[in-house]
């Protein structure tokens, strides 16, 4: 592939990661391009390790790609574990060669050889706020990623990890403005039930939240629905 076919090729998978609406939208995408537009990439899929240190795979390709988040869960160790946990080298790609041979992660590569993985190759998507993400991807066959696998790959979890970024801001500014909206409805509506001030109204909406440690836009949410202010 010529530069200017590589230069359309990174502009489509910025298109069509940047059009999904939703997270889940964006994973299973990038799995799926992975697959596609990776050379030697079999199976893809994306790990997640939660602040309770949980593994989940949100996004995959392939059962076995979910047995594999599974065994280095049990384990503790594995290539997308490091990737999903990198720190001091974030765009280091994270490669198993070959299973049979390479020496680390010793208690997980005989699993891998089980589910028929030659080699892997891991990025890492995204760490927010002690929450780890990474793309994985796997081939059938030893020695299958050479530097051209490497180099789509980092392009796909860049790109990834800017749509997620967005997406996250979207959900957020939307929940947001969802929030203040319905605690206006919940102002509005104890102003007209109790004959009270706007400030009124809002005080006592802070004051019920502070002392029942009710976030505000859930009581809010509960004012609306119920039509009451209890006490």
């Amino acid at each position: 592939m010529n530069a200017e076919d590589e230069r359309v090729l990174f502009a489509t998978i910025a298109r069509d990661l940047a059009s999904k609406t939703s997270e889940q939208a964006i994973l299973d995408s990038v799995a799926e391009m992975a697959v596609r537009l990776v050379p030697g990439c079999d199976d893809a899929g994306v790990m997640i390790i939660t602040k309770q240190r949980k593994v989940e795979t949100p996004a995959a390709t392939s059962q076995r790609v979910c047995d594999s988040d599974e065994a280095q869960a049990e384990h503790g160790e594995g290539p997308c574990f490091d990737a999903s946990y990198a720190q001091e080298e974030r765009n280091q790609a994270f490669h198993c060669l070959s299973t049979s041979t390479d020496p680390r992660w010793p208690r997980y590569l005989p699993r891998a050889r089980e589910l028929g993985v030659g080699s892997i190759l891991g990025f890492q998507l995204f760490s927010h706020e002690h929450t780890f993400g990474a793309l994985n991807l796997y081939s059938d066959r030893e020695n299958a990623f050479g530097a051209e696998s490497e180099n789509r790959g980092w392009v796909l979890a860049s790109h990834a990890a800017v749509a997620l970024t967005s997406a996250r801001t979207s959900r957020q500014l939307h929940a947001a403005l969802e929030n203040a909206r319905t605690i206006g409805q919940a102002v509005g509506m104890v102003r007209a039930r109790y004959d009270m001030s706007e400030e009124q109204a809002t005080s006592a909406l802070l004051r019920m939240s502070q002392e029942n440690n009710v976030k505000m836009a859930d009581l809010a949410r509960s004012v609306v629905t119920d039509g009451v202010l209890s006490p």
